[in-house]
């Protein structure tokens, strides 16, 4: 081959690795490209947005300064009234004032409808109660709650057919089956929402017979 050949061979070659580097380049920028986009839609909530959501729905916790309090002729925001199964929120009177004391978030009641009755364990005795539950959460507990009403309602029965005279009888006794309810709400609603939110079981009505 003469010099004349190498010569005009060697312009081609370098065309050539110019082109591949070219397009190398180009791959890696595309890529590149494709991961940054994939992490601003990440960030901005686009991929994955929905989760973001579904946090952010959940049950949040209501300061006082946010509570909802009823007005003079005894009805709520918006004109309506409290009554049995409706969500309340506790209304003290004159509000706390900051570092006297009093609890930091509002309490959310909520009286549920039907009351219970429950055979006592290894006794001829019934107990027969009416049930009311407080969160210091908004309304999507008590939504929760009422949503899995008949769950709630089993669990609770089973609470109660576990519970011996020995506990009906004091006050001590009581407190703790108040205790061992709210628990057992929290574990249903754990299990079917995934949240409990539940802080206080309180008796509207307590009868053994």
């Amino acid at each position: 081959m003469s010099d004349k050949d190498e010569k005009a061979e060697t312009p081609k070659k370098k065309g050539k690795i110019g082109k591949i580097a070219i397009l190398a380049v180009g791959a890696v920028a595309l890529i590149g490209g494709g991961v940054g986009a994939g992490l601003y839609a990440s960030g901005s909530g686009l991929i994955g947005g929905h989760k973001a959501a579904a946090a952010a729905a959940g049950p949040h916790l209501v300061p006082k300064s946010e509570q909802k309090r009823p007005s003079k002729d005894g009805k709520g925001e918006g004109g309506h009234g409290g009554g049995e199964g409706e969500a309340k929120t506790e209304d003290h009177g004159m509000p706390t004032p900051p570092g006297e004391g009093g609890e930091r978030y509002a309490s959310n009641y909520y009286a549920m409808e039907k009351e219970f009755t429950a055979n006592l364990q290894d006794s001829v005795h019934f107990l027969q109660i009416g049930i009311a539950v407080s969160t210091p959460y908004d309304d999507t507990v008590i939504q929760n709650l009422k949503t899995n009403d008949i769950a709630v309602r089993s669990a609770v029965l089973m609470t109660l057919g576990d519970t011996t005279e020995d506990q009906v009888f004091t006050s001590d006794g009581k407190q703790g089956l108040a205790k061992k309810l709210a628990a057992s709400i929290n574990k249903v609603l754990k299990e079917k929402e995934g949240f409990g939110g539940i802080s206080n079981v309180y008796f509207t009505n307590f009868v053994v017979q």
